[in-house]
């Protein structure tokens, strides 16, 4: 079947699947509310106790804890320490970034009737960025087995010559357009093995729908480079009310944002004789953007004056999706003694169809008890199933099968929260434990979260002034391509943050 349509243009519309996997649902399913200092000292534990801007977002029925309107807005130091092995290399990275991590507000309304049993209702709002994406590091090291090569082969075989090659005369910015518009994602990759010399057919033909890999040998240097930046912000409109200031009730509207940038850039070289292709340099760019709504729900009852229980529902949340991918390939090929070089740059920005996205639920329990005006203890427990998430519309095969994927590989996940709170006068001191379970069925892959958290506070009256230390750790590991080149960078990663937060009456 030959090509039938020529675009001159820089922008394409493709297929859904290719740009999606089970990394995508993972990403935006997992959330780690940074909030405000007080919040982040007592590491979220907040389900029971309310009476913090940011613990509404653990529990809705938080704002009507508060005697009186209140605002607090943070800023935040976030650092990713990462250490990544890679066969026989090890390399070291770090990344520091400062931003506006929370923002928000409650306004406390009493009620007049003092016959009634409902005493006051709040409405609030808070921002809060619920994920950082800034992320950087580099893997190197000699692979004795697997080549980038293996990735253009394996997209390539069984897809006809004459549907990942250029027409005499086209250019490669045209032809990658037309095949991507036509064909989709895997006949791009291709035609981009297929224009650099990695690939070669068995036989010159259009029909032809079997290649050779021109990198062989083993012991190939490879150094791949990873960049990433952007957040998920979450902006909640609150609606609550208290019974008798015993029963505390609450609503959440919730409104997501995504923006998600990442390149990555792969250089690999080879002295092998048996290999014609000697160098390779593989670069590949992603925009994400999205929206998104969710709802919660919550409830918090005082058992006594001292001990209290809170109860929470996080729907799922609801996701518009869209990306954006650039590629580039370079390449340096001998013959007869001599080096060539070709660059294949399309200059193309392959424009995705919006998809849709359903993260997973949450529910969250939580208990606290309240030592009068010395201090408290609180405790949070949460389950959340990613083996839920699905890509929508369902009906598409590609995206069934993605979620049949998602359902055998992702599990359900346990986290518990543990803070504590001093209060000597005006002075707060304050401590937390965080513990998420890995969201994959192998947690060997992608490993369990494990942090801690400190702070201090103090109170002026009318404002408040609060700092917290946090820091967690994870091992994971982040495999380099779907398809060929499936060797995984093994990374030991650990995330520090420093919050600054000032509250105040309204």
């Amino acid at each position: 079947m030959k090509k039938l349509l020529m675009l001159g243009i820089g922008l394409i519309s493709t297929s859904y699947i290719v740009a999606q996997d089970i990394t995508d649902a993972v990403r935006y399913s997992m959330d780690n509310i940074q909030g405000t200092a007080r919040f982040r000292a007592m590491s979220g534990a907040f389900g029971a106790l309310g009476g913090d801007l940011s613990s509404i977002n653990i529990n809705p029925a938080s704002s009507a804890v508060f005697t009186s309107s209140k605002a607090s807005v943070s800023l935040g130091a976030f650092s990713k320490q990462q250490d990544v092995g890679y066969y026989n290399g090890l390399t070291s990275s770090s990344d520091t970034n400062l931003d506006l991590n929370q923002l928000g507000a409650a306004f406390v309304f009493k009620n007049t009737n003092p016959n009634s049993g409902w005493r006051k209702f709040s409405l609030g709002f808070a921002y809060d960025r619920s994920a950082d994406y800034d992320n950087d590091w580099v893997s190197q090291g000699v692979n004795p087995d697997q080549t980038i090569g293996d990735f253009f082969l394996n997209n390539a075989q069984g897809l006809r010559l004459d549907e990942i090659s250029a027409f005499p005369g086209e250019s490669f910015t045209d032809a990658y357009a037309e095949i991507g518009s036509i064909f989709g994602t895997r006949n791009q990759q291709a035609f981009l093995g297929y224009e650099g010399y990695i690939i070669d057919p068995v036989e010159d033909t259009d029909n032809n729908t079997a290649y050779e890999s021109n990198i062989s040998g083993g012991d190939y240097n490879q150094r791949y480079m990873y960049a990433s930046s952007g957040y998920n912000g979450k902006l909640g409109f609150n609606f609550a009310t208290s019974y008798n200031n015993r029963v505390f009730l609450g609503l959440n509207l919730n409104s997501h944002f995504i923006n998600y940038e990442r390149s990555t850039f792969l250089s690999e070289s080879n002295s092998n004789t048996s290999a014609s292709v000697r160098q390779v340099n593989f670069e590949n760019n992603l925009l994400t953007t999205g929206s998104g709504f969710s709802f919660q729900l919550g409830g918090i009852a005082k058992i006594t004056e001292a001990f209290r229980v809170g109860l929470a529902y996080n729907s799922p949340t609801w996701y518009r999706i869209s990306d954006e991918t650039t590629q580039y390939l370079a390449t340096t090929r001998v013959e007869e003694g001599a080096s060539f070089n070709q660059v294949v740059s399309p200059n193309i920005v392959n424009i995705y169809e919006e998809y849709k996205l359903q993260t997973p639920g949450k529910v969250t329990g939580s208990l606290a008890y309240v030592f009068g005006k010395t201090g408290l203890i609180s405790f949070d427990y949460a389950v959340k199933d990613y083996s839920n998430a699905k890509f929508k519309p369902s009906s598409d095969v590609l995206f069934s099968s993605l979620n049949t994927e998602i359902n055998n590989t992702l599990d359900s996940s346990v986290s518990y929260n543990l803070g504590g709170e001093y209060r000597y006068g005006a002075l707060s001191f304050r401590a937390g434990y965080h513990f998420e379970e890995s969201p994959y069925k192998n947690d060997n892959f992608y490993g369990d979260l494990d942090g801690y958290s400190l702070g201090l506070g103090y109170n002026f009256g009318n404002f408040n002034l609060d700092i917290a230390f946090s820091q967690s750790e994870r091992d994971y590991n982040y495999q380099l391509y779907s398809t060929g080149l499936t060797d995984a960078a093994q990374i030991a990663s650990k995330n520090s943050d420093f919050i600054l937060t000032l509250g105040f009456n309204l």
